[in-house]
């Protein structure tokens, strides 16, 4: 090392050593700026880097060897996949015909439910019950699963054909139906079961609000073009599948720019009955007609005999329908006399009270017998033309200690339970609930699951 440069280094050694010993704190506030100095600039270093978007790209291709068409044919048959399709049964379907609906094309399968009596018992010559196939990859039969409920009871019943190793087995089996809530809403432009049917809204739907609101819409003639509608209603599911609708649990009708509302609410000891918003009954005694959608071709009032060509009294209200149309009790009550009875043809009478007596004429069929009870609703036959009858049709009349009364009067007057003090609060609530439902449905044209 150079001399000079040495004594230098030790002059300016001693002077740091003298300026530590006599000044410490300015020394150590001195080291400690520069540090952060240095860090500071640093970071400003560190941040202004270079742009990973003006690094070089290198670019990588390697070959890739599929595996063979046999490989790959293996590795499927690995995992094979089962396919699932449903259908609607048809009453005139065939085994044939229902398999070929389902993608099957099992010829093992077609001959065991050709034969098989349960299939055929329960199936064949049905309509409007869900089934549904499994199939492997080749069309053929798994599983064949069919689903209904035939009454109130709460159940379902299923058929099971299943295969087994030698050939195919089949069963009925029992299951407990889960209730769900469904909404919906839609727009009169012709008919009122146009409109669910363009809302997927069962026609059962229907005709419970039809029944509903009987006394303050005619659905036969009153509807107009824009009239709007909104609906809560049950869906009994089997499996996870609707297999039929439940009762309305509440509605909204905009008809000609009135509002008619309803909510279903059941009272402690009562049978449940219909209610507006505001608690007024919409239930009565009695429905406002025997059958659920008809047309009233003769009033209750004098008209031209058609038989007789002779100008009569005519003490009844005649609904034009097809022959075997479903007619039924316009309250409950029990069944006094079902057979033959003149001109009446085929006729059931219903006593409802010591003096309320309904009467159904020309009746191509009985549902009931002598004695029997029935409730509100309950079919008692169906249209026909027997007796003095010009053509199919149901002649119906209601009498009140023997004397001929207007029904559609009658079913007026006949109010429903009304809305107890007590049961106020738990109405009030439950209206609440339904409003907002209905209120969501209107916002959807088509239906929508709600829990």
């Amino acid at each position: 090392m150079n001399y000079g440069f040495r004594i230098a280094c030790e002059r300016l050694v001693s002077r740091a050593a003298h300026a530590l010993e006599h000044h410490p704190k300015h020394i150590t506030a001195l080291v400690a700026a520069l540090l952060l100095c240095g860090g500071g600039g640093a970071y400003a270093v560190a941040s202004f880097g270079p742009d990973p978007s003006l690094l070089p790209v290198r670019e990588v291709i390697e070959p890739v060897q599929p595996l063979g068409l046999k490989e790959q044919a293996d590795a499927l048959d690995v995992h094979s996949l089962n396919l699932f399709r449903t259908e609607i049964l048809r009453s005139n379907d065939t085994a044939d015909s229902l398999l070929g609906r389902l993608g099957v094309s099992d010829p093992a399968a077609a001959a065991f439910l050709r034969n098989d009596p349960v299939f055929r018992g329960q199936l064949l010559g049905r309509n409007s019950r869900n089934v549904t196939a499994e199939t492997d990859g080749n069309q053929g039969l798994h599983r064949l699963t069919a689903r209904w409920a035939s009454d109130d009871s709460g159940q379902f019943r299923r058929l099971v054909v299943e295969r087994t190793p030698a050939d195919f087995t089949s069963r009925i089996e029992s299951a407990p139906l889960t209730v769900s809530q469904r909404l919906g809403s839609g727009t009169i432009r012709s008919s009122l079961f146009a409109a669910v049917d363009e809302s997927r809204i069962p026609d059962e739907v229907a005709i419970q609000v039809a029944d509903i609101f009987s006394g303050s819409i005619d659905f036969n003639r009153g509807l107009r073009k824009g009239d709007r509608f909104s609906v809560v209603y049950e869906s009994l599911e089997a499996d996870g599948e609707s297999v039929r609708s439940g009762r309305v649990l509440s509605v909204e009708f905009m008809n000609n720019g009135k509002l008619n509302q309803a909510i279903w609410f059941q009272q402690p000891g009562t049978k449940g009955a219909y209610y507006n918003f505001e608690g007024k009954s919409l239930s009565s005694g009695y429905l406002a007609s025997p059958m659920e959608f008809s047309r009233v071709t003769s009033g209750f009032a004098n008209r031209f005999h058609p038989i007789h060509k002779t100008w009569r009294a005519h003490l009844g209200v005649d609904y034009g329908a097809p022959t075997g149309t479903p007619v039924r009790t316009v309250g409950d009550g029990v069944v006094e006399f079902a057979g033959v009875q003149n001109g009446f043809g085929n006729v059931v009478i219903v006593r409802h009270n010591p003096s309320d007596v309904t009467l159904y004429a020309h009746l191509s069929r009985f549902d009931v017998r002598q004695g029997q009870s029935v409730t509100q609703g309950q079919r008692v036959g169906a249209v026909g033309s027997t007796g003095w009858a010009t053509g199919p049709h149901l002649h119906f009349e209601f009498r009140i200690n023997g004397a001929h009364q207007d029904p559609l009067v009658v079913a007026r007057r006949a109010e429903g339970t009304a809305l107890s003090a007590a049961a106020r609060p738990a109405f009030d609530r439950l209206a609440g609930v339904l409003r907002a439902q209905l209120a969501s449905a209107a916002a959807s044209p088509l239906v929508a699951s709600a829990q």
